[in-house]
């Protein structure tokens, strides 16, 4: 068994060296190619790439893998090798539904600028098409669907419409109450610059509210992570008394009846308590 996890060890070891050297070279090279804007001869040398040899970019929930390989060879076990691989997939779509919110965060606080953008615009004399071509070329809140609303304002096309059909994106919510006020602008005749201050001021209480929210429930997401790292604590005070808690859960029939039981509840635990800490920040 010592064998086989020193040589697992040092695979993946080598397998992390090996994926972790391709990472950021891609981002060099196009900073090289597009540095003000000129074209810059390349050597191969120089940016360390060979001919034939691929670039792999380390995801951060490989750091799993890597974690595991310390309780491996000191328990001379597969056992935490194997958890490791399994928690990969599950920290990868975690890390993904962070991005997803943080992605979300930065599209609603586009939305804001996009309102306030285009008050700015309509104050200083701009009209509304001119106004909404500027707010949406400099914020980027409209992302994908841009072109679409900004063609339906230069045409006379359905403008509240197209905001609607940008509204579905997540966090892109404001851009319905957009399309409201631009609605009602041109069919009651209501001024919409009022109406886009007295939204905009709107979304900034709800992203203020959410913020606010989100820093009460930080203590529960502290507790959330101190329950996850009490067992570790446990392994380290019992290997620091002498007792070898290592070996005897990997290497007793006892011990990885008491691992397999022991991790069970503590993942039922952290989803239990992460889904409550989840159910606050719902809106």
């Amino acid at each position: 068994m010592t064998d086989q996890s020193a040589y697992a060890a040092a695979l993946c070891l080598g397998a992390a060296a090996w994926l972790y050297g391709g990472r950021g070279r891609g981002a060099r090279r196009g900073r090289l190619l597009f540095a003000s804007g000129a074209t810059v001869h390349l050597d191969p040398a120089m940016i360390g790439w060979r001919p034939g040899r691929p670039t792999v970019r380390l995801r951060p929930e490989w750091l799993c893998l890597a974690a595991a390989l310390v309780p491996a060879m000191l328990g001379e076990s597969l056992l935490p090798l194997l958890a490791g691989a399994a928690a990969v997939p599950l920290a990868g779509r975690r890390l993904r539904a962070r991005a997803r919110v943080r992605e979300s965060d930065r599209r609603a606080d586009a939305v804001i600028d996009l309102c306030a953008a285009v008050v700015a615009e309509l104050r200083a004399g701009s009209q509304p098409v001119q106004a909404l071509r500027f707010a949406a070329r400099s914020t980027g809140a409209l992302g994908g669907e841009e072109p679409a609303v900004v063609a339906a304002a230069r045409f006379g096309g359905d403008v509240p419409e197209a905001l609607r059909d940008a509204a579905r994106a997540d966090g892109a919510d404001g851009l319905a109450g957009l399309g409201a006020c631009w609605q009602a602008a041109v069919d009651g005749g209501a001024g919409l610059a009022d109406g886009l201050e007295r939204l905009e001021a709107a979304l900034r209480e709800q992203r203020e509210q959410r913020e606010r929210l989100r820093a009460q429930l930080s203590g529960a997401w502290a507790t959330v992570v101190l329950l996850a790292l009490l067992p570790i604590a446990g392994l380290a005070l019992g290997a620091a008394l002498g007792a070898d808690p290592l070996r005897v859960l990997f290497h007793t029939p006892a011990g990885v009846a008491c691992l397999v039981v022991g991790g069970a509840l503590e993942a039922a635990g952290l989803w239990w308590a992460g889904r409550i800490v989840r159910a606050g920040e719902e809106p």
